[in-house]
């Protein structure tokens, strides 16, 4: 994980500038529709910042974080927020949130240790409380470029869901919205507290 927090912040003004302004509503508002309009939603793993900035538009209580220092200036720069510099596995608050958003984060984590951060999700939500989340389509766990990614496909994700405590709401497979990236396929997964 150290290696890949260090590649955010050696990358993060690159990363920013090809993620900040990417059109990703579509997504967005899949995951909205499943909150009140008064819901108090957590970015966890918000990287530069874009869906903070989409989700406060909206007008909802929004908490954000990132385990980059580099993402978490460039997200409180983009957003007005005090955006919290948190590693995924010290998330430790309680009935908290309705919704968790983890788009293109938790990705990094290695699979024993996202059984632990999926608890800790679980803990911080309130009662029926909903994640967005999504992963690289394959079934590789490994250090691409810099970065440590785990990869599932819909069945390895459907056994890996026997060990955390969250029930399937809705799945699919997306392209990659990044130019020159449409070749990536995304398993996009939204979950419901158990």
């Amino acid at each position: 994980m150290d290696k890949t927090l260090e590649y955010y912040n050696q990358n993060a003004k690159q990363f920013t500038s090809t993620t900040q302004t990417l059109e990703f509503s579509q997504t967005q508002d899949k995951f909205l529709n499943y909150l009140k309009s008064d819901a108090k939603i957590l970015d966890f793993g918000c990287g530069a910042g874009r869906d903070t900035k989409y989700f406060l538009e909206h007008e909802y209580d929004v908490d954000a974080s990132d385990g980059s220092i580099e993402m978490v200036k460039a997200a409180s720069k983009l957003t007005g927020l005090d955006v919290k510099l948190l590693l995924f596995e010290d998330l430790n608050e309680k009935d908290m949130y309705d919704g968790i958003w983890a788009c293109s984060s938790i990705l990094h984590c290695k699979k024993e240790q996202l059984i632990i951060v999926f608890q800790k999700m679980a803990d911080a939500l309130k009662e029926n409380g909903i994640v967005y989340t999504s992963f690289k389509y394959g079934n590789d766990s490994c250090e691409r470029n810099g970065r440590y990614f785990t990869d599932f496909t819909s069945e390895s994700f459907h056994d890996f869901m026997l060990k955390i405590p969250f029930a399937l709401v809705e799945e699919w497979q997306s392209s990659d919205i990044r130019p020159g990236r449409e070749n990536e396929k995304w398993l996009n997964l939204i979950l419901r507290k158990k």
